[in-house]
């Protein structure tokens, strides 16, 4: 059994906390170990207990930087490499190091290097430019020659978005082992079937929401069309599933249009709650506004698809290269209030059509991106698949 070496050594990454990176982590160990992997996960930051099917995953714990101030923060996270070093040297050896990239980490992809260890460093954003952006980042030069160590060390960069593999190409040491590969979903934990766990009214038509209430999701675009909806087909009601810093905008919007009787909130829902809260809903909104975030992979999209939903989502990015316009979800132009509205009303008329949709959209997700089918596309990529490894015993006998 090959061994792996999953490092997240990001402080703002829980491993098994319920964000969509939380998320993304735990998949990554299924899948992982689905494809008969030993792993070992190394975290900065836990965030609470591992979900059953993972309490038996031996677990390194890393530093998580602290300091009074950013540039002591900062500091703190470059001296973690020497730490995160003895670390892997202590637990090895292994045959894979699967690094999720974070801001000032480069020890695990430049160990796997001197070593003639596979190594992969995940990409899922710019997040030098993120930092910077919104967050604090004091030093900018430090951080850009961290990145390129890791870019430089690593045997393959995998990128989850076609906008992210420009943002590594923009990178001389990254360029020619850049990999697109996006995000995916569990299968067999979204499905269409499942129990409902929330009930509405009778003879409600439910449209839904899944995920972190931050500004980027475009949460304003889909209550300002609800109301419209409502408007007109009163029997219609909105589900908010989780929490996030745009809550309070979200309800003072619903009461300022009145229509804060017809909707539900959850507030942070565990992550194996998510697929039967999507099976409440009738109809699955991505109300994405801003056209210029095109670097992400959605994985409430996978997850809409999977539980067999109609998806009604902004063109933006991937969502426009997963999504097929009326073949497996209504595309609209992000941000346009009124598109949204008129897409959720067409569904609500024409149940045949929501049930091509989802039926279109679960088989997509079926066939090209359940989390067993990307991480066997990344083993490849890494020489670690079973292929792999049958060509390597044949090549020594």
């Amino acid at each position: 059994m090959r061994r792996v070496a999953y490092i997240s050594a990001d402080p703002g990454v829980p491993a098994f906390g319920v964000k969509g990176c939380s998320v993304h982590v735990q998949e990554g160990l299924r899948a992982l170990r689905a494809h008969g992997m030993d792993v070992t996960l190394f975290s900065a930051r836990l965030g609470g207990e591992p979900p059953d099917d993972l309490a038996n995953l031996p677990i390194i714990s890393l530093p998580c930087p602290s300091g009074a101030t950013s540039a002591e923060r900062e500091r703190a996270a470059l001296d973690a490499n020497g730490i995160l070093r003895e670390q892997i040297e202590q637990q090895g050896p292994f045959d894979l190091i699967y690094e999720r990239y974070s801001l000032w980490s480069f020890a695990a992809m430049e160990y796997a290097g001197e070593h003639g260890v596979a190594s992969v460093l995940e990409v899922n954003a710019p997040l030098i430019d993120e930092q910077a952006k919104h967050r604090t980042l004091v030093n900018p030069d430090e951080a850009r020659s961290a990145s390129r160590r890791a870019f430089d060390a690593a045997e393959v960069l995998l990128a989850v978005s076609n906008g992210v593999a420009d943002w590594l190409n923009g990178f001389s040491e990254a360029q020619g082992r850049i990999h697109v590969v996006s995000n995916g979903v569990d299968t067999m934990r979204f499905r269409p079937e499942l129990d409902p766990v929330w009930h509405a009214p009778t003879n409600a038509f439910v449209i839904g929401f899944v995920g972190s209430l931050k500004p980027w999701h475009g949460l304003s675009v889909l209550v300002k069309a609800f109301a419209q909806v409502h408007r007109a087909v009163p029997e219609t009601c909105l589900l908010i599933v989780g929490a996030g810093p745009e809550q309070a905008h979200i309800e003072a919007d619903l009461d300022r249009l009145g229509i804060r009787a017809a909707a539900h909130l959850t507030g942070a829902v565990t992550p194996a709650e998510v697929p039967r809260w999507l099976a409440s809903m009738d109809v699955a909104v991505a109300p994405y506004a801003d056209p210029t975030a095109t670097y992400f992979s959605p994985l409430k999209v996978f997850e809409y698809m999977a539980s067999g939903l109609p998806i009604v989502a902004g063109r933006i990015g991937q969502v426009s290269e997963i999504l097929t316009h009326d073949v497996t979800g209504l595309l609209v132009e992000p941000g346009d209030v009124d598109a949204v509205a008129e897409a959720l009303l067409r569904l609500y008329a024409a149940p045949p059509l929501r049930a091509r949709l989802g039926v279109a959209a679960r088989s997509a997700a079926r066939a090209h991106h359940s989390w067993n089918t990307v991480f066997g596309r990344v083993l490849a990529l890494a020489g670690c698949d079973k292929a792999s490894a049958r060509r390597s015993t044949e090549a020594l006998a």
